[in-house]
């Protein structure tokens, strides 16, 4: 990926190693960065060696070998303020902003605010951070508070500050995870603004639909090595996951199952809601999914998507309505009850509600059979051993044994965990929201063909997603809420991310 001209490249990171005790996070890792105005891609399995080239590319991690050049020169960087002074600035996946200061506050933080003869000059402050959030073309009112923001916003306030300390690489690391469409749109609109006036972009995502978006160069890692690298248009979605994993046709092992959904004849729906009220969130939700069926729920942010799946398992109040399971009446008032009539929920955030990371992988696939059993721990384990064997087979759960600490494994294993949970019991109803979030592109491969196979157990799926792209790959029939209220319902095989687009924004004709 060398420049034609024979100039030396913009950035180059050769033979890098690095190790943490006996685990070697990068083995010989190299990414070359051509020329200014580049959106470069890195992409690779969770535990391929992504985050920790990345945090050698920001200062935040010493290699142990290898070599960093700009502009042919040879650097190294022992803190993050040393790669800055390079013009390398990373925008990390969980955002790091003071909500409670202003844009210019969090733009210019610290030593870098505007000083005066009396301190802190902040009519300067706000006109330098003006500045910054015009060459980006973002109508943002430096005074406006920080925590105010939408997600995508405070995203763009992390940029304004990396661009205010003169980056000419920015670091992305999975900008999009927590972005509704629209939002990734404003983002990307903002790369092509960074490009045209020189600036680089490493940008790392587990959604290829992103990455052919707006990528112009590609890096893969597998097992801390570079397995590929070249330009974008020499790559396809078989070609990056065959690398990612190591193994030609990955992806066709991994692409799920073809499914053609028909319910028997006379059998009652699996969930059937009807005239679902939540207060103030979801209004006169009526729907049904069968045994065996996969229904995707598409809205944006503030929809109402999550709300739903809390509501029917228990964890949200209902204001009025009916739900049947099996055309039974239910009617839950808290997760437990949920639990008893084999209903299952995937929350959206794995470490937070999913799983206990402290704890063991055996005690987190096993919450859901001995939620009753607490007392008789000793007996509990021995009981549950065939089950948490069978589900790791199943899940395919890659874990030195069931006794590791569930916080260890890559984020495609512990989703895996989080699902397994549910699968363990046997789940009648599985309501998933965001199944695949942060996860890389194998792992959402094969989630997909887990929860395909699921279906053909006979399980009923209800699956909430940001990614209308997944909802498409992934389910038999779409659901559509705008507002609260369900606007319309495509069948998969005539969905598009134009048609569920418009619905999602609340347009119903045209």
């Amino acid at each position: 990926m060398n420049d034609p001209t024979g100039a030396a490249p913009l950035l180059e990171l050769r033979d890098l190693t690095k190790r943490y005790g006996g685990i070697h996070a990068l083995r010989g890792a190299s990414l070359t960065i051509s020329r200014p105005g580049v959106v470069h891609g890195l992409i690779g399995e969770n535990g391929s060696g992504k985050s920790t080239m990345l945090g050698i590319l920001s200062g935040q991690v010493e290699p142990d070998s290898g070599s960093i050049g700009i502009g042919g020169e040879p650097v190294q960087f022992h803190r993050p303020l040393e790669a800055i002074a390079q013009g390398i600035a990373m925008v990390s996946q969980e955002t790091a902003l003071a909500p409670a200061l202003t844009v210019a506050e969090n733009i210019l933080l610290g030593s870098r605010l505007v000083g005066g003869r009396f301190g802190i000059d902040w009519s300067a402050t706000r006109a330098r951070a003006a500045e910054v959030l015009d060459r980006l073309r973002l109508p943002i009112d430096p005074e406006q508070l920080t925590g105010s923001l939408s997600p995508d916003r405070q995203q763009m306030v992390e940029i304004a500050r990396a661009l205010s300390m003169d980056a000419r690489v920015l670091i992305l690391d999975e900008p999009t995870s927590s972005l509704t469409d629209d939002q990734v749109g404003v983002l990307f609109r903002t790369i092509e603004t960074l490009k045209a006036q020189g600036v680089s972009v490493v940008f790392v995502s587990h959604r290829l639909g992103e990455m052919f978006a707006i990528v112009d160069e590609l890096t893969v890692l597998r097992d801390g090595r570079t397995v590929a690298e070249g330009p974008m248009a020499e790559f396809d979605v078989h070609r990056i996951v065959d690398e990612m994993v190591g193994r030609q046709g990955a992806w066709a092992e991994h692409a799920g199952l073809e499914r053609d959904f028909s319910r028997a004849a006379g059998e009652p729906p699996a969930l059937a809601v009807e005239g679902l009220e939540v207060p103030g969130v979801i209004r006169g939700a009526s729907f049904e999914v069968g045994r065996g069926e996969i229904v995707g729920i598409a809205g944006l942010v503030g929809s109402g998507r999550s709300e739903l799946l809390e509501a029917i398992f228990g964890a949200r109040a209902i204001g009025a309505g009916e739900i049947l399971l099996a055309g039974s009446p239910y009617r839950p008032k808290q997760p437990r009850a949920a639990i008893t009539r084999r209903i299952g929920y995937l929350p959206p955030d794995r470490k937070v509600r999913g799983l206990v990371l402290g704890r063991s992988v055996r005690d987190n696939l096993t919450m859901a059979v001995t939620a009753f059993l607490w007392r008789l721990l000793p007996y509990r384990k021995s009981r549950t051993a065939p089950i948490v064997d069978r589900v790791m087979r199943t899940m395919r759960v890659r874990a030195a044994s069931p006794d590791v600490a569930v916080g260890t494994l890559s984020g495609g294993n512990q989703q895996k965990v989080a699902l397994g949970k549910w699968l363990a019991v046997d789940s009648e109803v599985l309501l998933l929201d965001e199944p695949t979030r942060g996860v890389d592109v194998a792992a959402k491969a094969e989630i997909h063909g887990l929860l395909h196979e699921a279906a053909e157990r006979g399980a009923a799926l209800l699956v909430s997603s940001s990614e209308n792209e997944e909802l498409i790959e992934l389910c038999d029939r779409i659901l559509v809420l705008f507002r609260g209220e369900i606007i319309a319902s495509v069948e998969s095989k005539e969905a598009t991310e134009a048609i569920l687009g418009r619905y999602t924004g609340g347009h119903t004709t045209g």
